[in-house]
């Protein structure tokens, strides 16, 4: 394959098919999205203000502070108070959110490798093995 032999319309069906895909598979999900960006952020970053948290998901404090308080109740995450500044609150994820965050993630692989079973040939599994190193060459990874 030459170097201009991938093209515009070949990027824009990949990045279709790469939405729908997530779409499918988000929907299995059994929490919201917003929810579990929120754990998944808590476990990749540690404890978080909300302050924070609103800004690396594009969202009004309010609307975080309001996600925040519904994984509370759950009791997936612990609201703490920041040490200098007694007036922000701090999210710790818990062991319940843990877990229920990687049930989450189980859940989608589970589902993924089922489909695969089911729908692809060996010669089609074998290129989906191969899709997360090639997808993350995209990205940057190395």
């Amino acid at each position: 394959m030459k170097d201009d032999d991938y093209s515009v319309a070949d990027a824009e069906q990949l990045r279709l098919a790469v939405g729908r895909f997530v779409r499918h598979v988000r929907s299995v999900d059994t929490m919201p999205a917003g929810q579990a960006a929120v754990l998944g952020h808590l476990r990749r970053d540690g404890p978080s203000a909300i302050v924070a948290l609103a800004e690396r998901e594009r969202v009004r404090h309010q609307t975080m502070a309001r996600t925040v308080r519904l994984l509370a109740d759950q009791g997936l995450v612990d609201l703490g108070t920041d040490a200098n500044d007694k007036r922000r609150v701090i999210v710790t994820l818990s062991a319940a959110g843990a877990a229920r965050l990687d049930d989450e993630r189980t859940s989608r692989a589970a589902w993924i490798a089922r489909a695969a079973q089911r729908e692809l040939t060996d010669q089609e599994r074998t290129v989906l093995q191969r899709l997360p190193t090639v997808l993350g060459k995209l990205v940057g990874d190395k």
